[in-house]
């Protein structure tokens, strides 16, 4: 077995560097808000891929912030919450008309979509973004919030040594490679986006401070953070401009 690991050295760091290259490089001017006036509180969110375990987050956040709260879910028996300000949708993400019909109304878009599909070619990620973009801007709706990874784009390689050369090539590459199809359509939409980038995800409980921005990660250790905390700061970019078309990275402080 000795004998294949040069080869497989040299597999993940190519693979590394095709991920840093096709994911967002670099900090993309601010646009103005298309459809919210200065000043204005978005109160309307639509949450996708609610029913994860950072999209939950997500979900009992924006209630406890006051917003009024659409969750795009494929089954709605597996987000069995109940309030007066949340109404729970079941669509599929890949069926575009379903999607334009569930974001007309908003106010603003925030995603932790995912799959657990690992182990072949897939396009989930990078096509129901599209879906998703195609339809805020077909209803005027302007602020994107995603979630990615480190370990892509600019962030290649900030996922430390045991992701760069084990998880990410063995285990993670075909969702890599589509997480770097989906930053790419994001940028290059005309949408009010930020892109986040959280470390390894953990269940923590939220501590309400984290470090942020393009220099976040290690190239040796695995830098964590908890789904808390970063549904904390996706929130946050919902009415803050400090990371407007950019995407940052997050990981505990």
């Amino acid at each position: 077995m000795l004998k294949y690991l040069p080869f497989f050295l040299l597999y993940a760091v190519a693979l590394s560097a095709v991920l840093a290259s096709r994911g967002f490089r670099g900090t993309a001017a601010p646009l103005a808000a298309p459809g919210d006036p200065a000043g204005k509180r978005r109160t309307r969110l639509l949450i996708v891929g609610a029913t994860g375990a950072t999209g939950r987050q997500l979900v009992a956040q924006a209630l406890e912030r006051g917003y009024e709260v659409t969750a795009l879910v494929r089954e709605t028996s597996r987000l069995p919450v109940y309030h007066p300000k949340l109404r729970v949708v079941e669509v599929d993400v890949l069926d575009y008309a379903a999607v334009e019909e569930v974001v007309r109304g908003q106010e603003a878009v925030v995603s932790a979509l995912g799959h657990k599909r690992f182990l072949g070619p897939t396009r989930i990620l990078s096509e129901g973004t599209r879906n998703l973009l195609r339809a805020m801007k077909a209803h005027g709706v302007g602020r994107f919030v995603c979630v990615t990874t480190l370990g892509i784009g600019d962030s290649a390689g900030r996922m430390g040594i045991y992701y760069t050369f084990f998880v990410i090539p063995l285990i993670v590459p075909f969702y890599f490679w589509d997480k770097t199809r989906q930053e790419r359509l994001i940028a290059a939409s005309d949408a009010e986006w930020v892109i986040v980038r959280p470390g390894r995800l953990t269940n923590g409980t939220k501590r309400g401070a984290c470090r942020h921005g393009p220099g976040v990660g290690s190239f040796l250790a695995t830098v964590r953070v908890s789904r808390a905390d970063v549904a904390d700061f996706m929130l946050d970019q919902v009415e803050s401009d400090a990371y407007l078309r950019q995407a940052p990275g997050v990981a505990r402080g």
